[in-house]
Parts: C-alpha cells; structure tokens; sequence
C-alpha cells in the first residue's frame, strides 16, 4: 500500500533534535491529515524543505499537528527526463484539469501562456491568484499521486515571453493541428536529444506546447519555431482534440517516448 505524502515547506527533518517532533504541516496540509485521519501507528512519506525523503511513524495526532519519528530515511529518486508544459489560457476549470492530471502523469513545471485565441485575459491580479490556485492543484496531485516533488506552475505570461523560456530546452515540441501527420513526437525528440548530444533520456529538458481554444495562430507557430533551433512541429493524430486533452495527451505520449512513465513512483 502507498503512502499518503506530504510536502514540507520550512521544517528539515535532519535538524530536528528530539526522537518525537511536530511534523509542521501548512494549514491547508493539517487539515488533510485530520481528514485521512492519521492515527498512531500510521506511516506517511515526507519531502521536507532540503528536498530529502523520509518515512515518518505517527506517534499521536491529538492536537493541531501530529507528532511523528523517522521510521527511515528513503533514497531520492533517480534523475529522470525533464518535461515542461507551455499550456495557452484556457477558461472555465480547463487549467486545473490540465494542471492536476499533468502533474499525476510527472510533468515537471507549467508555463500557462495568454495567446491570441485565447478567450481568457487576466490583469495581473487575477493572473497571480490563478497561478496561486494551479500551484495548490499542483501540489495536492502531487501528494495524491505519490510524487516526490511539486512541479513548478509559473505566473501566466505572454506567449512571447514564454518563448524566451525555450531556448534552452533540449527540444521544444509545438503542437498544432495543422501540423502534418507524418510530425511524430518521437522523431522530434530524437532531433533535439542529437543536436545536444544528450544519450541520457534522464538528462533531457523537453518542452511541450499547447494552444487554447481555438490553436495557435501561423503568426505564432512561427515565433515558436524560431525560439530555439530543435523547435519541431508535431502532430497528435488525425483528431483535432480540445486544449484540455491534448495538454494531457501530448506529455504523456513525450513521456511514453522518454521512458519517463513511471519512473521513480516507488515508496
């Protein structure tokens, strides 16, 4: 049986000087903990703020946060490849579809990018709680899911600026509908993991982009092309699918060709 996981953002296991210490959950942690109903005996996996792993006995939980021992010590995660997710704005819940289940998949960042088609215009306050809420979906995917990190979700930004980000990403795979069929994910992959002389797929930064509703326009299919020389075209398939499936579809199926699924998901 998994682990429930939890994620630590300014206690280090390490430093703590007792056997028995509070386990300093955020608020929003401590209240999933009283709704799993974390009892003496139970065993949880923690990442605290250094960015190590451990196993953690409940030894009560009576009070706001449990107190627990080091049951051991886990090892990290071997490295593995590295995808990002340049999403275009999506309305309604479409982004926290996106983010949840792209995180489950192991996605390692989101870049939420407004586009021209995109039906989604947000000022600058707006865009923050947004990124606020998309990184506390990120991170709950994450604990549910069993990952051992929270994937990075920056603040929305122009498309323009979201190419600047690209340029050094081992490939940058665009998807767009009116890529041809024969623009395979894998062949694009292959193009850049060569052109840097990377033999590792572990070692490979791949940055996948979606279009809102609507695609992506020629005008900006062309900036993406140009932000970085191992930016391709590629294709989903013959169906042209919604932006909340294909910024599902697309990392996994890079992820299926980098042998990425899966990988360091044991406890």
């Amino acid at each position: 049986m998994s682990l429930h996981h939890f994620f630590l953002e300014g206690q280090v296991l390490a430093e703590e000087a007792e056997p028995v210490f509070p386990l300093r959950l955020a608020p929003d942690d401590a209240r999933h903990a009283r709704v799993l109903r974390l009892a003496a005996g139970e065993h949880v996996a923690v990442v605290d703020a250094a960015q190590d792993y451990f196993e953690c006995e409940v030894v009560s939980f009576d009070d706001a946060l449990p107190q627990v021992r080091v049951a051991r010590h886990l090892d990290a995660p071997g490295a593995s490849p590295q995808v990002v997710l340049v999403q275009g704005l999506a309305k309604g819940d479409k982004m926290d579809m996106v983010v949840r289940h792209a995180t489950e998949l192991g996605v390692a960042a989101f870049v939420p990018a407004a586009c021209e088609r995109s039906v989604v215009r947000l000022d600058a306050r707006k865009a923050a709680a947004r990124a606020e809420r998309w990184r506390s979906v990120a991170k709950s995917a994450a604990m549910q899911s069993g990952r051992r990190d929270v994937p990075e979700v920056r603040d929305p930004l122009p498309l323009s600026e979201a190419c600047a980000l690209l340029c050094g990403a081992t490939a940058v795979l665009v998807c767009w509908e009116e890529a041809p069929q024969t623009a395979r994910i894998a062949d694009a992959i292959a193009r850049g993991m060569d052109a840097c002389a990377v033999s590792d797929p572990a070692d490979a930064r791949i940055a996948v982009v979606v279009g809102p509703e609507g695609g992506l326009t020629p005008r900006e299919v062309e900036e993406l092309l140009a932000c970085n020389p191992r930016a391709s075209l590629v294709s989903l398939g013959p169906s042209i699918l919604r932006t909340e499936t294909a910024g599902i579809v697309a990392p996994a199926l890079v992820l299926y060709e980098l042998g990425g699924l899966g990988a360091g998901r044991q406890a």
